[in-house]
Order: structure tokens, then sequence, then C-alpha cells
């Protein structure tokens, strides 16, 4: 069967970031985005005014960093399969605060739940700032009780680091642990892994029991992780290296968020 110069172009695209070892999320990300892109193109031509015209529309819909990885997917595209440049800008970002929960609003959570599988995720995703794709990749064998340490391997780009078993939950750890031969940490009623999309139902469902009016999703946890870290006094630097993030820059927006910090602040009124 004679495939189409579309699917020739997939394919291209498909093997050049392979070869570069890229993950299995941003391969199958990539690959929708362009070929959304080359849906679109119909009978126009390949070309940096094409790709304008496209993200020119793609803003109307779709939120700015949505826009921004589709168009460093055609960049990327055009780069690596086609051998061409494009200067393309990237739109700028809404700068948003991200939502986080106060200490009071975790501890409500954690108590609606009454499964105890569950009630240790949501311990793991807000105890140790996880992200929910390193939570349902996470391995028995990645636990070191010894050292208090959790080895999180190839999270977001592809980089290994460690984070801190709570000691109030280390031994329900190893009590969980010894329930399953398996060595995926948290499976899914079948025995396979949890998805990401069931986490994120559990979480909607026990916040709204929790009487917890915010909008939230397993990446809140990690967002008042971090935020409750630096109201309590621990160094950005540190806080980033427990999030993982390769910019401090990616950081700091927990100063943005920090009510706490803000309530500390006094007014030069009050020196009066």
């Amino acid at each position: 069967m004679d495939l189409t110069e579309s699917e020739i172009f997939l394919l291209k695209l498909r093997r050049e970031m392979e070869i570069r070892n890229f993950s299995s999320k941003t391969v199958k990300t990539y690959l929708y985005f362009v070929e959304k892109f080359l849906e679109y193109l119909g009978d126009s031509e390949l070309c940096e005014e094409t790709v304008k015209n496209y993200m020119q529309e793609q803003i109307m819909k779709k939120e700015p960093s949505t826009v921004s990885l589709n168009l460093s997917a055609i960049k990327f595209f055009f780069n690596k399969v086609l051998y061409k440049n494009i200067d393309v800008p990237n739109p700028r970002k809404n700068k948003k605060i991200p939502e986080v929960l106060t200490v009071g609003e975790v501890g409500r959570l954690i108590g609606a739940i009454d499964n105890i599988k569950h009630r240790l995720m949501i311990k793991m995703l807000y105890g140790c700032g996880l992200r929910v794709s390193e939570l349902v990749n996470l391995k028995k064998s990645d636990l070191n009780f010894e050292e208090n340490l959790i080895h999180i391997r190839l999270a977001k780009g592809r980089k290994d680091r460690f984070v801190k078993i709570p000691e109030s939950v280390k031994e329900q750890l190893e009590s969980y642990c010894k329930l399953e031969e398996k060595d995926t940490l948290f499976l899914s009623q079948r025995g396979g892994k949890l998805s990401t999309a069931t986490i994120q139902k559990i979480i909607k469902n026990f916040s709204k029991k929790a009487g917890i009016k915010k909008n939230i999703s397993p990446h809140t946890l990690r967002h008042s992780f971090a935020t409750h870290l630096l109201e309590a006094g621990i160094d950005l630097k540190i806080i980033q290296k427990l999030l993982g993030h390769s910019d401090i820059k990616t950081t700091q927006i927990y100063l943005h968020v920090s009510n706490q910090l803000i309530r500390n602040v006094k007014s030069p009124l009050d020196y009066l």
C-alpha cells in the first residue's frame, strides 16, 4: 500500500525524535500537532507564511501555552524533516498564578478519603511534590526505606532525581508494599498501571466530598507542596531540586503564589 506524503512526513518525524531519545509523551504530542497542521495545509505551500496563518487561527481557539507547544512541534518538523528554518514568534503566555490549597484544605482532602490506596496516593502527590505521571510510574524498587528516599526515574526532561519519603507516611508505605507481589507501586483494579485520568477523577470526587470549592487537579497538590515549603522557610533552590525544575525561574512562580509571604510583609505605614 502506497503511503501519502503526509504519512511519509510523519514517519520521518517519528524517526528524528526517536533517534534523539525523546520521551514517548513528546513523540505522541509532536506527531499529533504536526498531523493536525498537515491536515490544515490542504493545497497550501509548506512555508513560513502558511505556519503564521495557522498559528493565527490557533491562538484564537487555544491557550498560548498549547499554541507554543504546537509551534515547537511544527518548527522541529520544518527543521529536521524539511531542512528549513522558519521565523515564527511564540505567543506571549498568560501569567496565571496556579491554584493552591491551604494546609487545612489538604488535611480535609486526605481526611475525606476512606480507601487506603487512594489516601496513600494523595499523600505521596502532596508530601513528595510528585507529578501525576511520576506517581503512576513509581515502582517498589524505587523506594529506599533505609535512606528515606524515592528515586524518580526519567521524569520530565528525561532526568532522574530523588525526593524524601515523608516520615508520617513511611510505615504505611512499607506495609502497603507487602500487599502485592508486582513491582509497580500503585496498580489498577485489573492489575495494570493506573491511568492519570483515574487519579484525576479520584481527586475531583474526594475534593467535592471534602467541601473544597477550588477547581483542583493532581498538579494542584504539587503546587501546594512547593508553596507550603516556601512558606516554611525552605530555600528556593532546594525546592527547585525537589521539583526537578531545570530553571529557577520556573520555581520562582511560587514567590507570587504564597499569600502567607504577602501577609508577613509589614507596610512602611506601620513603622510611623
